[in-house]
């Protein structure tokens, strides 16, 4: 599937979520920037590969259009969507006139915009296929996030025919490189340090092979790097390496903050891990609450329960469904032994317990990931008495 690259332009912070909402109703889009500030606009339209500019005017659309008109012959493949909640004729003629490819008025016309972007697509089916971006994100420390990443990554290497790249986006105290037992030269901070030369041969020495064929992009080697990497610079790389490999499986984001908008733009699919725990659950509940008022679309969102046993304790996983109000997408069964050894091994379960039932939940999990049509959807369950008085209280 070729994906549609989005920069959104949007000065009113008020009107974010519902136009991220909007866009996010597109499974083919995927927003690689945000912009707040006009002068950076043209720097940010330089730096990354991008099919549409959504340009919203508003509230000063006199100094955002000669900005974004100059853009039109410096990257003529970018196709520029306006959008107002002015019907002024002068404002939509001089848009159009500089080159703009759609002016959509408020409040913004789904089918329209489906319209528009459809053009856009039509235009680049001939591009090269992009890749799909997991990300993992723990709801709590000490899920087994690192672990899920790492297995889940190798897992969908032996099942496709494209390559699989895993990035650890714990810049301080990611480990995915110490589980896989790799030693890399260069690490995400090297990448993000100088984004506009990410060509193939630079990606290509950054990353390091696993024996299984995935190949590894580590975190920062000293703390002080991870100060330097943006959330721009971040995007960019997961970007590129879209266009390389057929997954991108992550780890991370490792907290639900600003920094995490901008991977939660790009990815197809967020996978939420948490245990039968209150803390965890309702860390979970917060991030889906955050994700929808952001206007994050929940469809693209998974949760998976990690460590399930029979001495997990009061809950249960229709009292996650119920409380949640989503069906648990995923259990990974506990095997903190199997686990832990190949942890300290640098091993995979693949090497360590090929036939344990932890090694083949992931493998299914890898397997619904890939290929979704054959994966039974659950309905989530009714609330649940226990969790609804816990989470009453809170």
């Amino acid at each position: 599937m070729r994906a549609t690259r989005v920069i959104v332009f949007n000065m009113d912070e008020s009107f974010g979520p519902t136009l991220r909402r909007t866009l996010q109703q597109f499974p083919a889009v995927r927003v690689v920037a945000e912009v707040d500030e006009p002068a950076v606009l043209p720097h940010v339209a330089s730096q990354f590969s991008a099919d549409v500019l959504i340009l919203h005017l508003d509230p000063a659309p006199e100094v955002v259009l000669p900005i974004a008109g100059d853009l039109v012959p410096l990257h003529p493949s970018l196709a520029i969507i306006a959008v107002s909640e002015s019907t002024d004729g002068q404002l939509i003629l001089s848009a159009m006139r500089r080159g703009f490819s759609e002016f959509i008025t408020k409040p913004i016309d789904a089918e329209m915009l489906g319209a528009a972007l459809d053009k856009v697509a039509k235009k680049s089916d001939d591009a090269a296929p992009t890749g799909q971006l997991l990300a993992v994100m723990g709801t709590a420390g000490g899920v087994g996030t690192t672990s899920i990443t790492t297995n889940l990554a190798v897992e969908l290497a032996s099942m496709c025919t494209g390559s699989v790249a895993i990035v650890d986006l714990d810049y301080r105290f990611g480990q995915v490189a110490t589980c896989l037992d790799v030693a890399p030269t260069y690490t995400i901070a090297d990448l993000a340090q100088n984004p506009e030369e990410l060509e193939q041969h630079v990606i290509d020495r950054a990353l390091v092979e696993h024996s299984s064929g995935v190949r590894v992009l580590s975190r920062p080697t000293h703390f002080v790097q991870s100060e330097n990497i943006t959330a721009a610079s971040c995007v960019h790389v997961l970007t590129t390496l879209l266009a390389l490999n057929e997954y991108v499986v992550v780890d991370g984001p490792n907290r639900y903050d600003v920094g995490a908008s901008s991977i939660l733009d790009l990815a197809d699919i967020t996978m939420l891990v948490t245990q039968l725990t209150v803390p965890s659950v309702r860390n979970a509940q917060r991030i889906l609450q955050g994700m929808e008022e952001a206007g994050f679309n929940p469809d693209r969102a998974r949760l998976l329960v990690n460590r399930l046993s029979k001495d997990t304790g009061p809950l249960s996983i229709s009292d996650v469904e119920g409380t949640l109000n989503k069906p648990v997408f995923a259990t990974i069964p506990d095997d903190w032994p199997t686990m832990s050894t190949a942890i300290n091994l640098g091993e995979t379960l693949a090497e360590r317990g090929p036939k344990t039932k932890i090694r083949h939940a992931i493998r299914d999990l890898a397997s619904s990931l890939h290929q979704p049509d054959q994966a039974v959807s659950r309905e989530p369950a009714k609330k649940a008495n226990l969790l609804s008085k816990i989470f009453a209280d809170a």
